[in-house]
């Protein structure tokens, strides 16, 4: 990064899904595709799959609410300042019932490319399981 960016509360790149409003905050373009962070606002009713990534740690940092990460040996409830960092291959998923709000910090990942990608794509797109599956592949995320 040759030069500082200030993105400011309610700004940066965003992307706004039926469970999730996501800010981008810092774009791993900035980063050689070594850290992202997103900001997401998650929506009542939240679910995040069951998934894994080979390459990308991910990092979950509650802002407002609480947050369910459930794992195959225990399910946590994450609370606002509580940080929850998840290691490649750690199969994982992640609820909020209420709504809430976390940083999300990707290391070694795009995930603000992933999200790039999806938010040009049709419905028919989000029909088609191979596609979806071959996208998020593309991208170090590995479901069921």
């Amino acid at each position: 990064m040759k030069e500082k960016e200030i993105i400011r509360n309610g700004e940066g790149e965003n992307y706004n899904y039926s469970q999730d409003h996501c800010f981008i905050k810092l774009s791993s373009h900035k980063t050689n595709g070594e850290l992202c962070f997103v900001e997401d606002a998650l929506k009542p009713g939240f679910y995040l799959p069951r998934h894994h990534h080979k390459i990308m740690t991910e990092v979950f940092y509650i802002l407002e609410g609480e947050v369910e990460l459930l794992f195959d040996d225990e399910t946590i409830t994450a609370k606002p300042g509580d940080t929850v960092t998840v290691p490649p291959n750690v199969w994982h998923a992640a609820r909020c019932a209420k709504g809430g709000k976390m940083l999300t910090i990707f290391k070694n990942g795009q995930f603000d490319l992933y999200l790039k990608k999806l938010s040009k794509m049709s419905d028919s797109d989000f029909a088609d399981a191979h596609l979806m599956k071959s996208t998020a592949a593309e991208f170090d995320i590995y479901g069921e």
